[in-house]
């Protein structure tokens, strides 16, 4: 059976201000054309459709088309909400269009009922888990622990069960959208720390032919069974190096796995781009970064006159400036550089300390923290 294994479209996102809805429909053409010409019996989308949980009507009316079309085809198309959409929004009129072949799967109680695909080899189980943010959904699964690797264990407890009161040799595959340990992460993800410990093993999904993982942005294999598609659009120039593809994958007869990756179409390449002003006007090895986005960083020793307008005569997409003079006596790194790669947790703690002289928050205080970060993720999700 094979399997076009997508995420994280993040329909209606712009980068630095600039709609990406353009190159969305872009991506979508292209994974309608890549059904039909690869002839998949299925696609799976783990997660991050929408950019937020109450999306843009054109967004809306993108999403629409792509499932008319991908239905118009005959494929079944399989996907799960992310952190990023609203279950409830996502899920609206599922059990009608599941008659259509497009099955969405936005509720933490359907996590062990599959939809349930055949070949000629037989059936296929595509079980679908939505994000699961621990702090709503931790009664539902029974567990005490917050954290995401006890609920989505929980739901793959469900999975495995379902599995195997189905006749012996039936292959299987589950969708997640998750945050899994040895994934590389990118800067346009939004932390899902909070409620628990982030990461999530691997071997949490041991008894399945294959994951289809959403969250992260880069594609990536984490095992030969569990993989993560990453966004088919850069969404943040940390992402200027991905190469932006889908999964096609191959389920043989005996859960045997292969896959190669199918590029996505890249409407304008992005570019990080440092040095002094002058050389970046004037170097030409940066020509073909002339059409591309661009950011900037400039390392001129004291802040240049009229900077972007400067650097938009030579790139016109330039999209985003940084000042990083490069002398002894520079001042510190940037809030936003000094927040990278920081979780919301240490960051407040870091700011208690601040301004209390240097004082760190005791373990009491740290609680306190964490069960407020936890009620304001819970709410906003």
């Amino acid at each position: 059976m094979r399997f076009l294994h997508t995420s994280d479209w993040h329909l209606g996102r712009s980068l630095h201000r600039v709609s990406m809805l353009a190159a969305q429909e872009a991506f979508l053409d292209h994974l309608v054309a890549t059904a039909r010409k690869q002839r998949v019996d299925a696609v799976l989308v783990a997660g991050d459709i929408y950019d937020r949980a109450v999306p843009p009507l054109p967004a809306v009316e993108l999403f629409d088309d792509a499932l008319h079309r991908l239905a118009g085809l005959g494929v079944p198309t399989v996907m799960i909400s992310g952190n990023h959409d609203s279950p409830r929004r996502l899920g609206v009129g599922a059990g009608l269009i599941d008659r259509a072949g497009i099955h969405l799967r936005t509720s933490p109680a359907d996590c062990g009922t599959p939809v349930v695909l055949a070949d000629a080899h037989g059936d296929v189980a595509v079980y679908g888990l939505p994000y699961l943010e621990p702090a709503l959904v931790r009664d539902e699964f029974g567990v005490a622990a917050a954290g995401h690797a006890a609920v989505i264990g929980a739901a793959m407890d469900r999975v495995r069960a379902d599995l195997a009161a189905r006749p012996a040799g039936t292959r299987s595959v589950v969708l997640a959208h998750a945050f899994v340990t040895g994934g590389e992460p990118s800067d346009s993800e939004r932390d899902i720390t909070v409620g628990g410990a982030a990461a999530v093993p691997a071997a949490v999904f041991s008894g399945v032919d294959y994951a289809a993982l959403g969250h992260l942005h880069g594609c990536q294999r984490i095992t030969d069974r569990v993989r993560y598609s990453g966004s088919p659009l850069a969404y943040s120039f940390s992402e200027a190096a991905h190469r932006k593809t889908t999964w096609l994958v191959d389920l043989g007869a005996r859960g045997e796995v292969r896959a190669e990756r199918v590029d996505c179409p890249v409407p304008r390449p992005l570019a990080r781009l440092r040095g002094p002003l002058d050389t970046l006007l004037a170097d030409p090895a940066l020509a073909r970064h002339e059409t591309s986005f661009v950011e900037a960083t400039l390392t001129d020793p004291s802040r240049p006159d009229e900077p972007l307008a400067r650097l938009a005569e030579r790139f016109p997409h330039v999209l985003s400036l940084l000042f990083e003079p490069d002398r002894p006596d520079a001042a510190p790194a940037t809030y936003a550089q000094r927040l990278t790669g920081r979780t919301d947790q240490q960051i407040a703690e870091d700011f208690v300390t601040h301004v209390r002289g240097g004082l760190r928050p005791d373990e009491r205080e740290r609680a306190a923290l964490r069960e407020a970060l936890q009620a304001a993720r819970a709410t906003e999700v």
